[in-house]
């Protein structure tokens, strides 16, 4: 395991056991919990989430917890696949990142409804499978949307990953960023 996907390994073990503390109705005094179509308005007709779900993307978005989170970005819940969104960075983040942000994360939930391992601890970030296949998903449609390399790219890096790592993951997705 290299460095960076150790600290990635520890940094969401820590992400986790925040989440099974007993502490976590006390946090949730400063959060809100609610659904995805309580925030997230339109999404049941997106293209781009229909290809997620199908016929059932009503359904599953309707019944798609979400828990407002005061750290991070946004992620899913290797607990029960629920959504978890930081309220700062829906305030503060691009509208692009956003949400491509959240058509990455709905990828991750169809594979934890999938019963797949979306933290499993023997890939590296940019080869664990889940998040090539996530990633992939959410730049086909940055392209679609008319996003341009540059700025898929800059989408792509995230603070934990090198250029080489950033490298890595776009090779791995297979997809032609020119």
């Amino acid at each position: 395991m290299t460095f960076q996907s150790a600290a990635e390994y520890v940094v969401m073990r820590i992400f986790r056991l925040f989440t099974r503390i007993p502490l976590r109705g006390i946090i949730h005094l400063v959060s809100q919990t609610g659904t995805f179509t309580d925030y997230f308005v339109g999404f049941e007709k997106n293209r781009a989430v229909q290809g997620i779900f199908g016929a059932e993307t009503e359904q599953v978005l309707k019944n798609l917890k979400i828990d407002f989170i005061w750290f991070g970005y946004m992620g899913v819940s290797d607990d029960d696949g629920h959504l978890m969104v930081n309220r700062q960075y829906l305030a503060t983040g691009s509208r692009e990142d956003i949400y491509l942000d959240v058509v990455h994360e709905l990828c991750h939930v169809k594979q934890y409804m999938d019963g797949r391992d979306l933290f499993d601890p023997r890939f590296d970030y940019v080869d664990r499978p889940t998040e090539v296949e996530a990633y992939r998903y959410a730049v086909l449609e940055a392209k679609r949307i008319g996003l341009s390399a540059e700025d898929i790219r800059v989408y792509l890096k995230t603070e934990m990953m090198s250029t080489k790592a950033l490298d890595k993951l776009i090779a791995n997705m297979g997809v032609d960023l020119e």
